[in-house]
């Protein structure tokens, strides 16, 4: 990747995401053995089937592999699933699953050619509800859509002991970061993001970084205060990485808004 509009200083991916991992949650071999049906409300269908604690065998049309794959259950029943795709380096999806309700969320990662969407991030994310098993029969709970609740929430976020963040979250599109602690302290920026809520109290969180190639995603449990999740980026040697990440959340302050002055 070029770094004409990357500082002097700023850090590589890699840089600031050691160590960020320290709070995640455990992984989890419990789907070891299961077969999961998604069917997204885009129109795809995948059959993925966990063969071992790291190794899932997929299909999708007349597409198939088994490739590496993580599974952390995040909340009573929901797993956060995280794949990557040999074939595919510059890929890889997540889906959340709740195994009750049957909801599903789906985020398919990819990171993109220079030059290809000019003025955007270069990792990009494709968001979608479905549902796990039969699609003709209705799953229970909300469906997993777009939310605007995190608005005017201020967070702080600590990944270890030498990571901690806040998050602003400004409006429908975007959140702006500073690092407290860690090599990043005294950097910010202001970047894409997405949130969905996933169901009372769950949120699933992404945003995609202009300066550098890096875009995350992240689940996020307000019952227990913890977000678990990962990062999607090119290191500072070219190599594209999907890294582990998560942290202990604290909810600092809020912001209300006037009518007729709220964030897009």
């Amino acid at each position: 990747m070029k770094d004409q509009n990357r500082p002097a200083d700023w850090k590589h991916f890699d840089d600031f995401a050691a160590g960020i991992a320290t709070n995640r949650l455990a992984t989890t071999s419990a789907l070891r053995g299961q077969t999961f049906k998604i069917t997204l409300d885009t129109g795809r269908t995948i059959d993925l089937a966990f063969t071992s604690a790291d190794t899932v065998a997929w299909s999708e049309g007349s597409e198939a592999g088994a490739d590496w794959y993580e599974a952390l259950e995040v909340a009573a029943n929901v797993f956060f699933i995280n794949m990557t795709f040999a074939a595919l380096p510059t890929e890889d999806e997540a889906y959340v699953v709740n195994t009750s309700t049957r909801r599903v969320l789906s985020v398919r990662e990819r990171v993109r050619e220079e030059g290809e969407a000019p003025g955007e991030p270069l990792v990009a994310q494709t968001w979608s509800a479905g549902v796990l098993g039969d699609p003709g029969k209705a799953p229970t709970g909300i469906k997993p859509a777009p939310s605007r609740d995190l608005i005017g929430l201020t967070a702080h976020y600590t990944y270890s002991p030498n990571h901690v963040y806040e998050h602003i979250y400004l409006s429908s599109e975007r959140y702006g970061w500073q690092n407290l602690v860690g090599i990043q302290r005294g950097h910010g920026d202001v970047d894409l993001a997405t949130t969905w809520k996933f169901a009372d109290n769950q949120y699933v969180f992404g945003f995609r970084e202009f300066i550098i190639p890096v875009a995350s995603l992240f689940f996020y449990n307000w019952d227990v205060m913890r977000s678990t999740g990962k990062f999607l980026g090119v290191t500072g040697l070219g190599k594209v990485e999907n890294k582990p990440a998560g942290a202990h959340i604290e909810k600092k302050s809020r912001t209300v808004y006037d009518e007729g002055k709220a964030p897009v």
